[in-house]
């Protein structure tokens, strides 16, 4: 019966379930900017993962090098893409 109970998946609704209340808890604290805006990258980035890890089976598989591959290569694409459009349009260089 051990063996049927989704523990795993148990386990990481209730992780994402404590991150999205530190994530309110910026909300309705009276936190700096600097110090919420920490906390929610963190917690946002941290929640990614889990959902990528726990959620949509990302190292179950016998090729998760090229899954895991793949989502390195889209997040540099992403972050190349943030930084490029603030050095235009924010940065001004």
């Amino acid at each position: 019966m051990k063996e049927l109970f989704p523990i795993k998946q148990v386990m990481g609704f209730a992780f994402s379930l404590i991150l999205t209340v530190i994530a309110l808890l910026v909300y309705f604290t009276d936190m700096s900017y600097t110090a919420g805006m920490t906390v929610l990258l963190i917690t946002a980035f941290v929640q990614a993962g889990l959902q990528v890890v726990v959620f949509m089976h990302a190292g179950e598989t016998k090729d998760k090098g090229s899954i895991y591959l793949n989502i390195y290569y889209a997040l540099l694409i992403a972050l190349i893409t943030i930084f490029g459009t603030l050095l235009v349009l924010v940065w001004d260089m």
